[in-house]
């Protein structure tokens, strides 16, 4: 008996659990491990049947007093015992669960009721803009409606559905099978009338006997304004058909976003570069710089240097819960460096280069040189002025 794992570890209890405790973890563990939920599993029917010697001895209390004092020697024969005996086990109730679950009886909603139809899929393309601010599209799909010809029976007009022989119009089969625990059940869907308890013998032309007929639709789909790339709008009761009364599936909408060609999206914030000049960075003014709400002005600091990042506060995406809430747009500035020069811009750069303490000799070397009293924002200035 020294290859037997201890009962209460197998149910995952401590020895001081009480009788409901370890109901509940037998439960548990048995619907985990049963063989007709892991088909071709030895493991698992090997430890579904380990969790069901535990329970035989944990739950019957002269059979726990007697392993809690004497262990597994106490059913080998070893201590007096008769063995292990699983006869007079009532493991009814708690295999109606795990069977319920299993098979889908039990609680389970019965396969012939009302059910909700499946939920569709498909996709809309927009564009960054509409993306932020929100937009209507109109698509054009094929859906699902009750057949006119046979009024969603299916069957052919002057004829009716018949309640399915096999199951008796309950959509299901149930059988019992006798085992080391008493009889057992299995409820299974009904072959014939797949879960439906009715036949239609005479199958409508127009249907083919589904009791629905396909027409191209046209949707109107709002866009909340926020929405990200890959997200989805949910369309009620515009999916499949429900059976046996069941409402409509829903209609699910698969945004994709365009990219932008200047502003790049980071949750609700937007990021991008603008170019300024040299004479911008240097002596400060005016630049435009591209928005969701268009072009804004904005006032650069004398002396920015390439690369600033600045921040334009409620210039992001709004947000999905609240349009009114937005994020904010970061700017990177880059200083445009001249390609092109004339002789007159060559020949103000090197007084520049001179009034500012260095000058730049051929071949890249940078020598300095006595610095005048006039400040950098003068001397730059007066260079400037003389192109």
């Amino acid at each position: 008996m020294a290859d037997k794992r201890d009962y209460y570890e197998v149910l995952g209890v401590s020895k001081g659990a009480s009788d409901d405790e370890i109901k509940k973890a037998f439960r548990k563990t048995a619907k985990k491990y049963h063989p007709d939920a892991h088909p071709d599993d030895p493991e698992a029917e090997e430890k579904f049947k380990e969790c069901q010697e535990a329970y035989a001895v944990l739950s019957d209390p002269e059979k726990r007093r007697q392993y809690d004092q004497y262990g597994h020697s106490a059913f080998d024969g070893s201590m007096g015992g008769q063995g292990f005996d699983f006869s007079g086990m009532d493991f009814g109730d708690i295999f109606g669960d795990i069977f319920g679950d299993i098979f889908g009886g039990g609680s389970r909603r019965s396969s012939n009721g009302p059910r909700k139809g499946q939920d569709i899929r498909a996709r809309v393309t927009i564009t960054f803009e509409e993306a932020a601010f929100g937009c209507e599209k109109e698509l054009e799909l094929f859906l699902k409606d009750e057949c006119p010809t046979c009024k969603g029976t299916g069957a052919k007009p002057g004829t009716s559905k018949e309640t399915c022989k096999k199951c008796g119009g309950k959509g299901k089969i149930v059988t019992q099978t006798q085992s080391l625990f008493g009889m057992m059940q299995q409820v299974t869907t009904c072959p014939d009338c797949h879960g439906t308890g009715q036949i239609i013998k005479e199958k409508c032309g127009d249907c083919q006997g589904t009791g629905y007929i396909s027409k191209k639709k046209k949707i109107s789909v709002s866009i909340p304004a926020g929405i990200d790339n890959g997200q989805s709008v949910r369309i009620r009761q515009k999916g499949e058909p429900g059976t046996n009364g069941g409402p409509r599936g829903d209609l699910l909408v698969q945004v994709a976003v365009k990219d932008h060609p200047i502003l790049q999206r980071h949750g609700n914030d937007v990021y991008s570069s603008a170019p300024i000049s040299f004479a911008q960075a240097a002596l400060g003014g005016e630049v435009m710089i591209d928005t969701l709400d268009g072009k804004v002005v904005y006032e650069v600091k004398a002396g920015t240097q390439t690369n600033t990042r600045i921040r334009l506060r409620g210039k992001g995406i709004p947000s999905l819960r609240s349009r009114e809430s937005r994020g904010d747009q970061y700017v990177t500035l880059v200083v445009q460096v001249p390609t092109s020069l004339n002789a007159e811009a060559k020949e103000a750069l090197r007084k520049f280069d001179e009034q500012t303490g260095e000058t730049l000799k051929p071949g890249g070397t940078v020598v300095k040189t006595e610095k005048k009293k006039k400040g950098f924002m003068g001397k730059l200035k007066d260079a400037v002025e003389d192109l």
